[in-house]
């Protein structure tokens, strides 16, 4: 039996999963993993191959195909493709308004859960993403919903957008494109975006990114500190 410890940190997009993953686990020596981008390099992919993406059983098919091969490196769990980092291939306005047709499909999340329950193997785990808490890790002590205002992530993926010069709009466009992300994720079927029974729900709106680190360190069981 595995006895490694996982982190399950869940939450909509722009609340702070990735930053607040990170520096968690560079402080306990746990391993990062998005696994957000998972489905991003299953969309990228599909884009690449040409699917139609309103066309569920050829998203799938070319899912199967995907092959990712995950390497420990510098505090994190890194994806390769064909020997290659995808980057911000991953990260761009075409992967943004395609990402949940791919990840709302329950054979593609049955792929990409399976994959995430093996990286326990490497080691402990911090794991963001929708449905971390409720569906891959759900019997872990250590559950996380990080939340914030849809104005309070808009304004930080946006600046985060402009940071990596992949901006595809202003404020405004990227809050439209959340909330339409956030609608798709917490209505779809299968592993939908949620709190978890047992969960302990962080809003950011108003927290510093230090803050929000505080509150999850000082929830973790007392032997993993």
């Amino acid at each position: 039996m595995n006895l490694n410890r996982v982190i399950a940190i869940d939450g909509p997009s722009g609340a702070g999963k990735s930053s607040v993953s990170r520096i968690v686990g560079r402080k306990l020596g746990f391993l990062h993993v998005d696994s957000g981008a998972l489905y991003r390099i299953m969309t990228w992919q599909c884009l690449v191959a040409g699917v139609d993406m309103e066309d569920p059983e050829a998203i799938v098919a070319e899912a199967r195909k995907v092959a990712i091969e995950c390497r420990p490196e510098n505090g994190e769990i890194a994806y390769y493709v064909g020997g290659e980092a995808p980057g911000d291939r991953i990260r761009t306005p075409e992967i943004n308004a395609n990402a949940s047709k791919v990840a709302r499909l329950k054979e593609v999340r049955d792929i990409v859960t399976a994959l995430l329950r093996s990286m326990t193997k490497y080691g402990d785990l911090v794991v963001e993403g929708r449905d971390i808490q409720t569906a891959v890790f759900p019997d872990t002590p250590a559950k996380f919903f990080l939340t914030a205002s849809a104005e309070a992530r808009a304004a930080r993926r946006h600046r985060e957008e402009v940071e990596k010069g992949i901006a595809g709009g202003g404020t405004d466009a990227v809050k439209a494109s959340l909330l339409a992300r956030d609608k798709i994720d917490s209505e779809r079927r299968y592993a939908p975006l949620m709190k978890a029974d047992g969960s302990i729900e962080i809003d950011s709106s108003n927290l510093d990114l230090d803050q929000v680190v505080e509150t999850v360190m000082a929830a973790l069981p007392s032997d993993w500190k």
